[in-house]
């Protein structure tokens, strides 16, 4: 049976240092699991940027492209090959969007909080994140638009995942967070009429309708949050650390690309950025990347009980004070990578005790 294929996308920064992370730990996983993982690399190394801020507006511009045609034609070929995951280090965040427009991508996330439960599907494809800019002297006009397909394609996708993740009902309630006050009564039109056809109660609301309740009401216990990227960009952090008792240096989210093209190729990521200040010194978080490792082993490399195996191995490292400074500890990048390593095999068959 021939070995899982994995893609490896590699942005500056530290991005270097996590890749080398990445195949560490996706290689481990497979040889305690008995899984042989195929890993292949972009040859490109995408800007972050940081490393574009020296360049002249032309010259962002051109790189800007040329990282986006780049990285799309890669993932483009690697769902030709039937390739279902990548693990994509940062990048900047204009190129990666151009992408995530043309691939139709969304951004998913669980977060639970005692009994409650959120579903995340945030919105990358569309709105002010994604578009086209053209310069004037001292102005820059930034074009973007919202469609009915995508729309809809982006609400199907979330109530299919909710249904996933909730078997056996499906969400209580579904809400979205736009600010559709903006768009003419458009976007209210169209979730009105598919709420309508679906026989699914879809209720639209301003973000800052939503922050209220939250703050006021907390999560319900089966709630799909279906969000516009300009809100859920700035709130992801704040939910994490409110209801999912996580921060972002240490969590990784995973993208679905929806265009027929490259349906199926799922996109693993930290949430957090290039970390710029960081390379080169060893002092980069790699829990994040270490979760996206595992979360790739065990859904698409067959290595069943991985994701469960690293958490009670981070659980243990965090017990034993191992962390990179960001955390409190003293740690190296590595060092952490060299702990987490060390606990694989004897995780791989569980020990009484552990």
């Amino acid at each position: 049976m021939p070995n899982p294929v994995v893609g490896l996308a590699v942005g500056g920064g530290t991005g270097p240092e996590l890749a080398e992370v990445f195949e560490r730990v996706l290689q481990r996983l497979g040889e305690a699991h008995g899984v042989g993982f195929d890993i292949v690399r972009s040859p490109r190394v995408y800007d972050s940027y940081v490393s574009l801020r020296s360049l002249g507006i032309g010259e962002i511009r051109r790189r800007t492209q040329e990282d986006a045609e780049h990285y799309e034609q890669f993932c483009r070929a690697l769902a030709g090959r039937g390739v279902a995951a990548v693990f994509r280090t940062a990048i900047n965040a204009q190129s990666l969007y151009l992408v995530r427009q043309r691939l139709r991508a969304v951004k998913v996330d669980v977060l639970t909080h005692q009994s409650a439960s959120l579903l995340l599907v945030r919105d990358e494809a569309q709105g002010f994140y994604t578009g086209e800019n053209q310069h004037t002297p001292g102005a820059v006009t930034r074009t973007m638009e919202f469609s009915r397909e995508i729309t809809e394609e982006i609400i199907a996708f979330a109530l299919e995942r909710a249904r996933r993740q909730w078997p056996d009902g499906g969400p209580g309630e579904v809400l979205m967070a736009y600010k559709f006050h903006l768009l003419d009564g458009a976007l209210d039109e169209w979730v009105t009429a598919l709420s309508r056809r679906l026989g699914v109660a879809i209720r639209l609301c301003q973000p800052d309708t939503v922050n209220r309740n939250l703050v006021e009401h907390g999560l319900g216990e089966r709630t799909l949050l279906i969000a516009g990227n300009e809100w859920a960009d700035i709130m992801h952090v704040v939910l994490l650390d409110r209801f999912g008792g996580e921060r972002q240096e240490n969590r990784c989210t995973e993208n679905v690309h929806l265009h027929p093209d490259v349906a199926g190729l799922v996109e693993y990521q930290t949430v957090h950025g290039s970390a710029d200040d960081l390379a080169g010194r060893g002092a980069v978080n790699p829990v994040a990347t270490i979760r996206a490792a595992a979360a790739i082993a065990e859904h698409h490399g067959g290595c069943a009980g991985a994701v469960r195996q690293v958490e009670r191995a981070i659980d243990a490292l965090r017990r034993r004070g191992v962390g990179t400074p960001d955390l409190g500890g003293r740690h190296t990048t590595t060092g952490v990578a060299d702990a987490l390593l060390a606990a694989v095999d004897p995780l791989a068959t569980p020990v009484a005790g552990w």
